[in-house]
């Protein structure tokens, strides 16, 4: 009971100048990386954390199999083992996926998959989130042998196994998974050092455990899993943090390609692209000097295209680059070059390899995002990003909850601000880490810590409560 008031009246707690006002909620799930499907980042309920309270956290360290180079989802009061938790599930690089009590941080269950033994320590690994289904009774999960698991959330059995990739040593599954439309979403890039061959891909799976529709990359007239090696080209990752980004409304889905051959006709490296729900192609986009980007490996799809209105995306890049983007000017299956609404500059002008987030408030939309030096916030007045802040602190992929902005460090580190003013409100102890990220909801944080190319097969995931 006490809980339960304490979440309920944070909507009556001021955040502090420029936070913007929660909607007063409890046992809020955050089923998958993004927290929705068009992967805003954003919870706008009451988390019962606020700018007041938020310095007296108290942290408690889990010992997992494995490292986390991703992000928890979380599922209250859903039955494991035969009673109520509230459950935080997690994947490890080497293709764990753990349930975690978030209360007290004892595992409930632990799935492994028969290749585990083969692969851990080696450099084929997974960086994917998984992603829980609307029932709440299963949750979709991925591992470095190119396989989706659906995973019972009662006790971790699998429902089924299903390969997304007919060559695995080449073919990672680096992104987060999505689910929309009742189907999971998953896409493929290539492992660190781009060795050939692989294409970026995009799956769409019935709850079945069928793959139902295949978009490629490269040789994207070939509809269905393709062996690599029978494509004239290779590369053009899918491999941004968000993986596939859903837009509201249609369904339709959002994804950007590394570095690869485009020639506007069936190869689509460095391009942005829109996607029916059936992975048919409806939109494309890459910019003028495409082929410059493909001969530097300055990959246009170093992060997934963001979603900010109806109307506008927002596509970052390995060259330092934010580019806004008209999904009118997008529309059709003829190639389309260059013709940008605006051209910002990453928050330290580096490589984005993050996930933006988008905080929307009081009618008033934001796009804030951090990369290997700085951490930076514009505003979306007139179709055009204004910048309302900036600081000199790196981060991985910010997180939005509850009216606070959390942006956790890569060199140790969750650092927590007011989002409308930059405001350092506080930094939360934690480890260093790559592309981890956190989340917030029902009175925690968690934020999983370590590195996925340290090869680890232990790691650790942080959880804050408070007292």
């Amino acid at each position: 009971m006490l809980k339960l008031l304490s979440i309920l009246v944070v909507a009556l707690i001021a955040t502090g100048s420029g936070a913007a006002a929660v909607r007063s909620s409890t046992n809020v799930d955050w089923t998958r990386f993004g927290y929705d499907a068009s992967r805003s980042s954003e919870n706008p309920n009451a988390t019962g954390i606020t700018a007041a309270n938020v310095a007296s956290l108290v942290r408690q360290q889990v010992q997992l199999p494995g490292t986390v180079d991703a992000s928890a989802i979380y599922l209250h009061g859903v039955t494991v083992k035969g009673a109520a938790h509230d459950t935080l599930f997690v994947t490890t690089t080497y293709g764990i996926t753990v349930a975690i009590d978030a209360h007290s941080g004892s595992i409930l269950w632990q799935f492994k998959p028969s290749s585990y033994a083969s692969l851990a320590g080696t450099a084929q690994i997974t960086t994917a989130t998984p992603v829980a289904d609307p029932s709440r009774n299963w949750i979709y999960a991925a591992s470095p042998d190119g396989k989706i698991q659906k995973l019972s959330v009662a006790n971790g059995h699998v429902g089924w196994r299903l390969s997304i990739t007919k060559d695995p040593t080449h073919e990672k599954i680096a992104s987060s998974l999505n689910y929309a439309n009742g189907h999971v979403i998953a896409t493929t890039g290539g492992y660190i050092g781009d060795a050939p061959p692989y294409q970026g891909h995009v799956a769409v799976i019935s709850p079945a455990g069928k793959v139902l529709d295949v978009w490629n990359s490269l040789c994207s007239n070939r509809h269905g899993l393709i062996v690599p090696s029978t494509c004239a080209q290779s590369d053009s990752a899918i491999w941004g943090r968000a993986g596939a980004v859903v837009m509201p409304g249609s369904g339709n889905l959002l994804v950007a390609t590394g570095n690869g051959l485009w020639d506007g006709h069936t190869y689509w490296g460095d391009a942005t692209i829109e996607l029916s729900p059936k992975a048919a192609m409806l939109g494309n986009y890459t910019p003028t000097n495409t082929a410059q980007l493909n001969a530097n490996d300055t990959d246009v799809g170093s992060t997934s295209p963001v979603y900010l209105t109806k109307t506008l995306i927002a596509q970052g890049g390995k060259d330092g680059h934010i580019r806004l983007l008209s999904l009118a000017r997008l529309h059709g299956t003829s190639p389309h070059k260059g013709h940008e609404l605006q051209i910002v500059s990453t928050p330290s002008g580096s490589d984005l390899f993050t996930a933006p987030a988008v905080w929307r408030e009081n009618g008033h939309t934001w796009l804030i995002a951090a990369d290997g030096g700085a951490t930076q916030a514009w505003e979306l007045v007139n179709g055009r990003l204004h910048s309302k802040w900036k600081n000199g602190r790196a981060g991985t992929s910010p997180m939005i909850a509850g009216g606070l902005l959390y942006v956790y460090d890569l060199d140790g580190g969750l650092n927590v601000y007011n989002p409308g003013t930059g405001k350092l409100l506080k930094t939360l102890a934690a480890g260093g880490g790559h592309w981890n990220t956190p989340i917030a909801t029902d009175g925690f944080v968690v934020e999983p810590e370590g590195s996925a190319n340290d090869h680890a097969t232990s790691g650790v995931l942080d959880i804050w409560r408070l007292p």
